[in-house]
C-alpha cells in the first residue's frame, strides 16, 4: 500500500488524481485512470473511480494490492529494429515495428522463461523512438514506470548508439559533438562522442531529439550512412538478431 500523508480539501486549482499519483512515482498517468477505473484506489479512505477528480496535495492515497500485482504482469520486450519501420504508427506507407513482435519473430535464444500471449500486445507501447533509416535496440512496454524511465520529461537514462559517418572531422568538430552545438535554437545537453574506428563513431546521449544525431553530425560536415542503437541504460541490445524481439528479463534494469 502506498500512500500521501495527511488529509485534505480539494479545491479547482488541486491536481488531477492521476497526477499526483505520477508524481508521487506509484505509477504512470495512463496506468493511473486504469487503476482508478477499476476501483483500485482510495483518496481518504473513500473509492474515487471517476477520471478527472481533483484531489489535495495532502490527501491520502491508497493504492489495492490488485494494481501492484497488475503493474508486476506488465512485459517489457526488445526488439532490434530492422531499416524501414516507424517506431510508432503506421505512416507514409511504412508499417510500425510493433508487427514484429509476434511469437514467429521471437529470439530463439530469449532466456526468459516467459511464455507468449496475445495479451502482452495489449497497451504495449514504444518507450521512445528510432528513425525509419536506423537499426537497433527499440524497448515496447506495458509498464508506465519503465516508459517514464526512458522518455519522462526527467529522464536522465544513456542512449548508446554505433554512427557510421562519412567526411572529415576536425577536433574541434569533435569537441563541439561533445557540447556546444544548438538544434532549433536549443543548447544540447552534454554528449559522449569518440571514434570506434577509423568511420564509425560511437555517440551517447541523454537526450532524443528528433534525428540529433544526423543533424550533429551534419553541423561539423559529416554525413551518417549508418545509425544503431545499442544500449538504453543499463540494457544493451547484445546478440539480439536484426528483425527479432527478446523480453526484458526480471533481472535486467535500466
Amino acid at each position: 500500500m502506498a500512500t500521501a500523508p495527511g488529509p485534505g480539501h480539494e479545491r479547482s486549482d488541486d491536481p488531477r488524481l492521476s497526477k499526483r499519483m505520477s508524481e508521487l512515482g506509484l505509477c504512470s498517468r495512463r496506468e493511473a485512470d486504469e487503476w482508478i477505473e477499476n476501483g483500485w484506489v482510495k483518496v481518504d479512505g473513500e473509492i474515487v473511480d471517476t477520471l478527472g477528480t481533483r484531489v489535495s496535495p495532502h490527501a491520502r492515497i491508497e493504492i489495492d494490492p490488485a494494481a501492484a500485482k497488475h503493474q508486476s504482469e506488465s512485459v517489457t520486450i526488445l526488439l532490434n529494429k530492422p531499416i524501414g519501420y516507424v517506431s510508432g504508427q503506421a505512416e507514409d506507407g511504412h508499417e510500425p515495428a510493433m508487427l514484429l513482435i509476434r511469437p514467429e519473430h521471437r529470439w530463439a535464444a530469449d532466456p526468459s522463461p516467459m511464455r507468449f500471449k496475445p495479451g502482452h500486445l495489449r497497451g504495449l507501447a514504444p518507450a521512445g523512438r528510432l528513425d525509419i533509416d536506423s537499426t537497433g535496440l527499440l524497448v515496447f512496454t506495458q509498464d508506465g514506470r519503465v516508459a517514464k524511465l526512458l522518455i519522462g520529461r526527467d529522464s536522465a537514462i544513456e542512449k548508446e548508439y554505433l554512427v557510421r559517418v562519412q567526411g572529415t572531422l576536425s577536433a574541434e568538430g569533435l569537441k563541439l559533438l561533445q557540447h556546444g552545438l544548438e538544434l532549433d535554437g536549443v543548447k544540447l545537453k552534454p554528449a559522449r562522442v569518440s571514434w570506434q574506428n577509423e568511420d564509425q563513431l560511437r555517440v551517447v546521449l541523454r537526450e532524443g531529439r528528433k534525428r540529433q544525431i544526423r543533424r550533429m553530425c551534419e553541423l561539423v560536415g559529416l554525413t551518417v550512412t549508418g545509425l544503431k542503437r545499442v544500449r538504453s541504460g543499463s540494457v544493451s541490445l547484445g546478440p539480439l538478431p536484426l528483425g527479432q524481439w527478446r523480453y526484458l528479463r526480471r533481472d535486467e534494469k535500466f
